[in-house]
């Protein structure tokens, strides 16, 4: 039996039709200005309650245009999901699965498959509890199923094993070609090629994609902005729920040995990397009267992130050839010797540069310019100031972005904690140069990884942020210039 997939408001939302025939979405005390819509448009949209049938927008040629457009407009702001729904004995809808969208602009779409494609379950797919559902997810794909009848469940499970449609289509549980089709546009469901592969972890994606563990995958994704809809950032979840730690650790019982005495011995002078150290913080107000200027972020640039030397080395990994990698050193130490990480530069204010959004190119010293919409480079540095709590966008904003292949090509299981760990390490130099400038700097933690691909252009998974850092002359700075 054929599956119906229709457009629905989430719970929160609801439409609103003025006196003046504009319509708004109003939804945690927002609203959203849809513009005017016909009374007939308006009467059918009433159905997005419970459900309008994506089919039915072109059924009525005279009002498919306006109720097109309002529901790509809701798609948008991300108030819909999809059910899909299949006829059942007594002529009774039966929902199999909510489509729940996890990026902007995502629209349902379904695959071409026929009898003789051969599918399987990516690697990156999973399956959890999530309240008193059970949701179908990967960080590959822009949405995410919330599994409503437990026989698709059952159903997907069995294609952990490469099968082929025709096959599928005999068998009592078959979910439904429209489901199958949905599952392959999101990702969660690939179309083998025999002729090609095995299905294998090299089938999947680009040469990339093949780096990456699926826990890597998944942690990188699922804690930054850009590819899931979770709540993320400082909303105190577990207020009242549990107790706050403690800020220094209660001590362990045993003899205590008082080092105060010691460390703070009069007859030695504190060193300037001391005076460094703590004198360190973070400065989420800059000067808007004195920008930072271009000499000064080629001083910083030079300081925290040039390559310092390139060189070839070779592994041994009991092959009859020995593998040559290369390997371009820079300040700050990175975890096997790979430097996987590449800074992008946000200019909002610097004397002598103009607006815009820059790669630093550690080997030549140089910014390169890269062309970005201006809403994209205002939205960067309005998410920014947010992050800080600041009243402004910073003067300068760095995003730092892994290449994550060069740690990934050599290591298993921990990769993306290394990049991370070297993004502590820079933060800290970073932070460093700062303070010895007499600039501010702050570092901060959320980042997002759809805003950065739209930007540049390229893949979350082939080169993504992992944090950022807002610099610029702090108030009543005496810098030099």
């Amino acid at each position: 039996m054929s599956a119906t997939l229709s457009a629905r408001l989430l719970g929160h939302v609801t439409l609103d039709a003025r006196a003046d025939g504009n319509l708004a979405a109003c939804f945690d005390g927002h609203s959203v200005a849809l513009g005017k819509i016909s009374s007939r448009a308006r009467e059918r949209a009433r159905h997005l309650r419970t459900g309008l049938p994506l089919a039915t927008l072109v059924a009525d040629a005279s009002i498919a245009d306006e109720l097109g457009l309002l529901v790509r407009q809701l798609a948008r702001h991300g108030l819909l999901e999809y059910p899909l729904a299949r006829l059942r004995a007594g002529r009774q809808r039966q929902e199999q699965v909510v489509i729940e969208p996890q990026v902007a602009h995502y629209w349902p779409n379904a695959a071409e498959i026929d009898d003789a494609d051969v599918l399987v379950l990516s690697r990156f797919a999973y399956l959890r509890k999530r309240g008193d559902h059970m949701v179908l997810e990967s960080p590959c794909a822009g949405a995410l199923l919330r599994i409503c009848d437990p026989g698709v469940a059952a159903a997907i499970a069995r294609l952990s094993v490469p099968q082929p449609l025709k096959r599928l289509r005999r068998q009592q549980s078959f979910p439904g070609r429209e489901l199958l089709a949905v599952l392959v546009d999101c990702g969660i469901v690939l179309k083998l090629d025999l002729a090609r592969g095995n299905g294998l972890r090299t089938e999947e994606g680009d040469s990339q994609l093949v780096l990456w563990d699926f826990h890597d995958l998944l942690f990188h994704a699922r804690s930054t902005q850009g590819r899931h809809a979770n709540p993320i950032g400082g909303v105190y979840p577990y207020v009242g729920v549990v107790p706050p730690l403690p800020a220094v650790r209660e001590r362990w019982s045993g003899r205590k040995i008082d080092l105060r005495g010691l460390s703070d011995a009069p007859a030695q002078p504190m060193t300037p990397l001391t005076r460094l150290l703590r004198s360190r913080h973070s400065t989420r107000s800059f000067d808007g009267r004195r920008p930072i200027t271009l000499a000064q972020l080629a001083r910083f640039l030079d300081a925290g992130a040039r390559v310092k030397s390139q060189f070839t080395g070779t592994v041994d990994i009991g092959a009859a050839d020995d593998v040559s990698i290369d390997f371009a050193a820079r300040p700050y130490p990175s975890g096997g010797g790979s430097w996987p990480l590449e800074l992008y530069v946000a200019i909002n204010e610097c004397e002598g540069l103009a607006r815009g959004f820059y790669h630093y190119d550690a080997g030549t010293h140089a910014l390169v310019p890269i062309e970005a919409p201006a809403h994209e480079l205002d939205a960067l540095l309005g998410e920014a100031a947010f992050a800080m709590g600041a009243s402004a966008p910073p003067q300068v904003l760095i995003t730092i972005a892994a290449r994550f292949g060069r740690s990934s090509w050599k290591y298993s299981s921990l990769a993306y904690g290394l990049i991370l760990k070297d993004v502590g390490v820079l933060m800290q130099t970073l932070y460093l140069i700062a303070t010895e400038m007499g600039l501010g700097g702050c570092a901060i933690g959320s980042v997002n990884i759809g805003s950065f691909a739209r930007i540049t252009g390229l893949e979350f998974h082939v080169e993504g942020p992992v944090g950022q850092f807002a610099l610029g002359r702090p108030m009543n700075s005496s810098a030099p210039e």
